[in-house]
């Protein structure tokens, strides 16, 4: 159940993340310092890109504790996969572009493999 939890928290935010991020391209300085600061505050100061971000790390405190009692080759692929599948949920539920149905098959296939591996 705790990988299930981990890649619905990398999965469903990464989308999300990406939205919050949106403009600092915009963000020019003169020096790499500059740079760097003035993104990071961009980024720190926007709620649409901390609270993703905060659902997405938390989502690393449930893998770690849950390796804590689980096979890590096990983990790792059906985590992993999953976080792939809830990736294109996500993003497809905040309008970015519908997978292909090659993209659905290769999905179902990487799913269905690791499955296979695991049983």
């Amino acid at each position: 159940m705790g990988f299930i939890l981990t890649a619905i928290c990398w999965g469903l935010t990464n989308p999300f993340i990406k939205r919050g991020s949106e403009g600092i391209e915009k963000i020019k300085k003169d020096t790499w310092l500059a740079q760097t600061l003035a993104e990071a505050w961009f980024l720190f100061t926007s709620w649409k890109y901390i609270l993703p971000l905060a659902i997405n790390l938390s989502g690393s405190a449930v893998y770690y504790y849950t390796l804590s009692s689980a096979d890590i080759t096990i983990a790792v692929p059906i985590t992993n996969s999953l976080a792939l599948v809830f990736t294109v949920l996500g993003g497809t539920l905040i309008g970015e572009k519908r997978p292909t149905r090659k993209e659905i098959i290769g999905m179902l296939c990487i799913v269905l493999g690791v499955g296979l591996c695991v049983t």
